[in-house]
């Protein structure tokens, strides 16, 4: 059980929250856990390289949350150490609500989700803005080989917790990969059948 998640998202409403639905004692061990929870493992490692998108959450100045999808190639956000993660931030709509809203306060919450699978892994952070001409070399590190998005910056992100999060409710679906990678045996046998049938009708 990460404690770091605890200390961070148990804030009073929600322990209140927990004592008024009955699951306070269920997350109290949350609390008391001996591990931290705020450095990737090999577990996270892997499944965070797999992703092609994610979920950001930031806050305005006014205090409204907002909530961003990115995507990109699978690995496109980066472990670039145990407490460390970074992504290329890519030419959007160039409204700049999340880099506006983390210029202003610099935590972020993201969820990756691995949906054929149903799992979900949450990290909680604090990002940094990296533009070209204050770290060349970092922006060529999260460059995609490849991909035609234009970057803009990169975000480096110090993480502060994680934690994986419960499966139920996750609705399995599938990326046109995940399908053709099921669905290639099928294919296969049926490119036998074809082959075997044609040999059959042969003449002679």
């Amino acid at each position: 059980m990460p404690r770091a998640f605890a200390e961070i998202a148990f804030t009073p409403s929600v322990v209140a929250a927990q004592e008024r639905y009955g699951s306070r004692r269920a997350n109290h061990g949350f609390t008391l856990a001996a591990e931290a929870g705020n450095r990737l493992g090999a577990a996270e490692s892997a499944f965070i390289a797999e992703r092609d998108s994610f979920y950001q959450a930031t806050v305005s100045q006014d205090g409204w949350p907002y909530v961003q999808h990115r995507g990109g190639p699978p690995g496109f956000l980066r472990v670039l150490d145990p407490g460390t993660l970074a992504y290329a931030d890519f030419r959007g709509n160039r409204q700049y609500l999340s880099v506006g809203n983390l210029n202003a306060d610099d935590r972020l919450t993201l969820i990756l989700v691995d949906y054929a699978n149903q799992r979900r892994l949450k990290i909680w952070g604090r990002a940094r803005l990296v533009h070209a001409d204050q770290d060349a070399a970092l922006l060529a590190r999260l460059a995609l080989p490849g991909y035609s998005a234009r970057v803009e910056r990169g975000v480096v992100i110090a993480v502060a917790a994680f934690d994986w999060n419960c499966p139920q409710h996750i609705t399995p679906r599938y990326t046109l990969a995940e399908v053709e990678a099921l669905a290639s045996p099928l294919v296969e046998e049926n490119r036998r059948l074809k082959a075997r049938l044609a040999d059959l009708a042969a003449p002679g």
